[in-house]
């Protein structure tokens, strides 16, 4: 039995750069930083005290109060990113609830609520836990709240492979639709992860930037005098949908997804491998996937964090596999503008992909200033450039060796 195609027919975005799909594309390409001083906590102790928060978020416009106080913030930004990618398509839940499913990662959850609950066990005792701690704590609770508010009652998980979540969720939603398990999946991720314990846990481990002074420019892919790695939060959400599904009820297709590739390093629960193998293999795997040959690929939205193993090693996995064609595709790491949103990276990095394909316009990896020779391929520095795109591709790594990559292609 032949395998069914699939499409993109609507997006939703909560980011640091924006909170609709047309203030972060418009973000994107005018290379503008979302990274900014922390003020949510008390950071003057923390050698990172910068981050891509989320803000002008109105949390009323999908929660009532009291249910939005007793919610996690990656659970909120889930929802509405969903809310807002369904009512982007045009999708009818309520007419085929069965078959369209949901597809949410998320790398850390509901870190916040942890916190807040250890400090009330620690000062107060068990009897003063909320009875909400668990639901608002667990990973998959983003997936199971998002089939809650849309009615969508086929297939339900999540993925939790660390910065490649959203990537998997995204690939299994793929491969449940390939196979015609479903006619439709929400699919992305979502993080909410700047917390106390969160910043603390990352700066002990020393994957940060320190550029507290210039914030903007801290987080610099490929740059020779990167640092380490911002992070971010927030959601990104797509409607992945059959083809002859979309077409049937005059849906906007923004771009077909074609492939995907996952593979483990199998190596350290935080560096990847070297010289990127296990990056390799799951691109190798997606261009299988794909049915297509390396030098078909026009841009890769690169997983780019800003650390020096990760774009030392992802440039020498591009090369590996395209060979000579790596120096003359396109590169770009939107990480240098929104910063790093952990599990939910690769749902908004393939939104920006989608949008690349539409609008042949490439956006740019910011902060680019300093040559490092093994960082030698285009990685559009600075500014963004427009060319078409018929193929891209967007990459996913994450701490235990997880890789997630994507292929997308223009429609027509």
């Amino acid at each position: 039995m032949s395998k069914k195609r699939v499409v993109i027919t609507g997006m939703g975005v909560i980011s640091p750069v924006g909170n609709t799909v047309e203030e972060f594309w418009e973000a994107l390409i005018k290379g503008k930083s979302g990274i900014t001083k922390i003020d949510t906590f008390d950071v003057s102790q923390y050698s990172t005290q910068i981050a891509g928060l989320i803000k002008n978020f109105n949390v009323e416009a999908y929660f009532d109060k009291k249910e939005a106080r007793r919610t996690t913030r990656f659970i909120l930004y889930a929802v509405a990113a969903a809310i807002d990618a369904v009512k982007d398509s045009g999708l009818d839940i309520s007419k085929e609830a069965n078959d369209i499913g949901v597809e949410v990662g998320s790398g850390i959850g509901g870190i916040d609520m942890l916190e807040e609950m250890a400090k009330t066990l620690s000062e107060k005792g068990p009897s003063k836990i909320s009875p909400f701690t668990v639901p608002m704590m667990i990973c998959d609770m983003a997936s199971g709240q998002v089939s809650i508010k849309t009615g969508a009652k086929g297939p339900n998980s999540c993925s939790v492979t660390a910065c490649a979540s959203a990537a998997n969720s995204m690939g299994n939603a793929y491969k449940l639709i390939q196979n015609g398990d479903a006619v439709a999946m929400i699919a992305g991720g979502s993080e909410g992860a700047v917390t106390p314990l969160g910043l603390a846990s990352f700066c002990a481990a020393r994957s940060l930037s320190s550029q507290n002074d210039t914030p903007e420019k801290a987080s610099r892919p490929f740059d020779g005098n990167r640092d380490g790695f911002v992070m971010g939060e927030g959601a990104g959400m797509a409607i992945f949908e059959e083809l002859e599904h979309a077409k049937a009820r005059g849906a906007k297709i923004y771009a077909e997804v074609v492939g995907f590739g996952t593979s483990g390093d199998a190596y350290h629960i935080t560096a990847p491998a070297p010289e990127g193998e296990g990056a390799v293999r799951a691109m190798k795997m997606a261009l299988k996937s794909a049915g297509i040959s390396p030098d078909k690929i026009d841009y890769i939205n690169a997983h780019g964090t800003s650390t020096e193993l990760n774009d030392k090693n992802e440039t020498l996995a591009i090369k590996e596999v395209f060979g000579d064609h790596a120096y003359k595709l396109a590169v770009s790491s939107i990480k240098s503008m929104t910063g790093h949103l952990l599990g939910a990276a690769g749902a908004i990095e393939l939104v920006a992909t989608a949008l690349t394909i539409q609008n042949s316009l490439i956006p740019p990896t910011i902060n680019q200033e300093v040559c490092d020779p093994i960082c030698d391929l285009d990685y559009t520095p600075n500014k963004a450039k427009s060319r078409n795109v018929d193929y891209a591709m967007s990459n996913s790594f994450g701490f235990g060796g997880h890789n997630g990559v994507l292929i997308l292609k223009k429609y027509t």
